[in-house]
């Protein structure tokens, strides 16, 4: 204790500029914040209970759009902070007020996450942390990285993975119950988006999903979403843009992954980073946008790493971590006067979340190191002449006996003694509207995304007619049989190839399937119903264009039924081939190594398709089987081949002929029977279904549970930020 005293002593000296947290913090650096329902009037950081001999009741009406909650005088503590107010910041004429929304307490208990990593041991992220949320309040929690901020919101919202254990207690209203679906949001960091969608577009699939009833009763909840997040002027504009077309600024984007949460009007609303990556006028916008939201009666909790003075001016509680230790939980203000008592008073010219991070950010010491020099010829620098370890054990320390910590737990204590309403779900839509919604939602992106469907299709004519022209003019002797067998091999090999150009797509595709099923919008199985119903029309297209171009410039059999099996064959190596990219794209959910692992399985399956050597005289144990028999190329090309040499005979000489399974059976093994073609169509039917039973199995125990790229490592990454 005597060296923390010291410690704190030498800060305190360094920082003879700070004054008291009242004349420290101008009030003009603040936008003040206003009581739901008190538009007009400025009010100030006193919308919280008073501890001692005050109580809070919450009443929800069940089924009702509103809250009823009893606000409080402030505390005594925080009314000698507030040294003044400004009114925050007009609202414009015709502004939307959001509408209100029956909101939910939620309180966190003792809780303690830890996750295990690769020793044997596992790592405690968040250590016994204490806190509440009311509804339409802001709880911001705060901390540097890898201080437990986005485990600590997970925990509470009920979404940890697998690798991570949570002791402890979270109460909802007062019970221990789990939140059910759509009685809360959860926004994830790097939200995925459909850019070649509009705003209200993706809002309104997004509704359709998510709710139960009729289409036309969800557009007003759409437009409430939008109106709640201040997107009228960008509903109408594509999100990410498509071809030369502009898209959203981040500050936006994140409003509408917001938004999409908003349709199910939930009680509680996890947000986690919501100013990542935005700028300082961009986070102002979001904030005043989220306290408009709060205002609703929402109660949002969201994580940030660092705000500016007048973002940090709109917060109602802040849970401050460092290292999972919980160094601070309380009124905004109250945390000011928490880090003047502890001997770390705030600098009136510096932002008091930079001021926070700066005490308990532990990389701060390398900094120390790398300016002791410049020290020496410049003098101290005071912003950063504290050991970090120190002044996070004082924290810590004065936290735990502090009148905050006793308070905290009072309110704890109140909120939990009794029980309130029971959150009720909402319902969900049908598993075949879901699948209706995703299959039209895939057909309108595909009109629209030129780079990985159309052009797709020219470049899928344009190979055709390539092999076309380069093996046209063959005749049907029996010496032209040879060539024509390598036409059919290379147009089935390398339009396979080419099909891995589809990859961008399909992995878009499994990241928004990810982002959906973590909020239980859709599932795996409805997922592959509607990827294959909006993929058929398009590779069918496919299909039949490169097909005529190559079976009339190659000069195959002129008859109708012969072409309607070329295109039928082409169609379903199309759908296995989708197929096998759809389980690349699944486990490892990365472009680059997605192309590079299909490349490689391209090629084997083309070396043991039975071209280059006859299948029977290929090495048993790995080439014969199994890598021949699950290589489509070999029934795709085989079926191709009786159903132009059956039934067809070749005069040798003058007096003798042969028929065209005798001129192909020493070089290329094929069936005698004139059935034996749909036996081959009938292989790649059951392998186009067998690659997607497989995917579906690791849609839903793979991608589900950890929807990242580089899953399990990345996971816990984010989980210790």
């Amino acid at each position: 204790m005597e060296e923390i005293q010291s410690q704190s002593d030498n800060y305190r000296s360094s920082s003879s500029s700070a004054s008291s947290p009242a004349s420290r913090i101008p009030s003009n650096n603040f936008f003040y914040l206003r009581k739901p329902g008190a538009l007009r009037q400025p009010i100030s950081f006193e919308d919280s209970p008073e501890w001692e001999d005050t109580d809070v009741d919450i009443r929800v009406d069940d089924g009702a759009d509103s809250i009823h909650l009893a606000t409080t005088p402030a505390s005594p503590s925080l009314s000698k902070l507030n040294s003044g107010s400004l009114p925050s910041p007009p609202l414009h004429e015709g502004a939307v007020i959001a509408r209100k929304i029956a909101g939910a307490s939620i309180v966190w208990k003792d809780l303690t996450v830890t996750i295990k990593g690769k020793r044997k041991y596992s790592e405690k992220v968040v250590k016994s942390s204490n806190g509440y949320a009311l509804p339409g309040t802001i709880t911001v929690i705060m901390g540097p990285a890898k201080s437990g901020k986005s485990t600590l919101l997970r925990a509470i919202a009920g979404r940890l993975p697998d690798s991570a254990k949570m002791y402890g207690e979270v109460f909802v209203n007062g019970a221990k119950s789990h939140m059910p679906y759509g009685s809360y949001g959860f926004v994830e960091r790097d939200t995925t988006l459909i850019g070649s969608l509009t705003v209200r577009e993706f809002l309104y699939y997004s509704a359709l999903l998510q709710l139960p009833g009729f289409f036309c009763q969800k557009k007003s909840v759409v437009e409430d979403a939008i109106h709640a997040m201040s997107l009228d002027e960008y509903a109408n504009k594509l999100i990410g843009g498509h071809c030369y077309t502009k898209g959203l600024p981040n500050g936006e984007r994140r409003r509408v992954g917001i938004a999409r949460e908003l349709v199910m009007r939930p009680h509680i609303l996890f947000i986690d980073e919501p100013l990542y990556h935005l700028d300082s006028v961009s986070a102002l916008l979001m904030m005043v946008t989220l306290k408009k939201l709060a205002s609703s009666g929402c109660a949002l909790i969201f994580t940030i790493y660092q705000s500016s003075t007048e973002v940090f001016g709109l917060f109602d509680r802040i849970c401050l971590l460092s290292n999972g230790n919980t160094l601070f939980f309380g009124e905004t203000l109250a945390c000011l006067q928490h880090f003047s008592n502890a001997g770390f008073p705030c600098p009136i010219m510096q932002s008091p979340s930079d001021h926070f991070l700066r005490a308990i950010n532990t990389d701060f010491d390398r900094i120390i190191a790398m300016c002791k020099n410049w020290q020496d010829d410049h003098g101290d620098l005071s912003s950063v002449n504290m050991d970090t370890a120190v002044a996070i054990r004082t924290l810590e320390a004065t936290y735990k006996s502090s009148s905050d910590a006793a308070a905290v737990e009072t309110m704890i204590l109140r909120l939990t003694e009794k029980e309130g309403p029971l959150l009720k779900s909402k319902g969900k839509a049908s598993t075949a509207t879901q699948v209706a919604v995703l299959t039209w939602r895939s057909l309108l992106v595909m009109s629209r995304e030129w780079k990985y469907y159309w052009l797709r299709l020219i470049l899928f004519m344009l190979l055709s007619l390539c092999i076309g022209t380069a093996f046209s003019g063959l005749g049907h002797s029996l010496s032209s049989i040879v060539t024509r067998v390598a036409a059919v091999f290379v147009f089935i090999s390398f339009s396979s190839l080419l099909g891995i150009a589809g990859v961008p797509a399909l992995v878009k595709e499994v990241k928004i399937y990810a982002s959906e099923e973590l909020n239980q919008h859709s599932g795996a199985l409805v997922f592959l119903l509607g990827q294959i119903f909006s993929s058929i029309p398009f590779l069918f297209l496919i299909s039949i264009s490169s097909s005529l171009l190559f079976y009339f410039l190659v000069g195959l059999r002129n008859e109708f039924s012969l072409l309607m099996y070329f295109v039928l064959n082409f169609f379903m190596c199309l759908l296995v081939n989708e197929g096998l990219m759809l389980v690349i794209a699944s486990i490892w959910c990365n472009i680059f190594w997605d192309i590079l692992m299909l490349v490689s399985i391209h090629v084997l399956m083309m070396l043991s398709a039975g071209y280059f050597r006859i299948r029977s005289s290929l090495p048993g144990p790995l080439w014969t089987y199994p890598v021949s028999c699950i290589a489509f190329h070999t029934y795709s090309i085989q079926g191709l081949l009786e159903n132009e040499y059956l039934g067809t005979s070749y005069a040798v000489g003058q007096v003798r002929t042969i028929s065209g399974f005798q001129a192909l059976q020493n070089s290329y093994e094929i069936s005698a029977h004139a059935n034996s073609k749909w036996g081959n169509v009938l292989a790649l039917f059951l392998m186009a279904v067998g690659y997607r039973v497989l995917a579906f199995f690791l849609l839903h125990f793979c991608v589900s549970k950890n929807p990242l790229p580089h899953r399990f490592i990345r996971c816990r990454k984010e989980m210790n930020g």
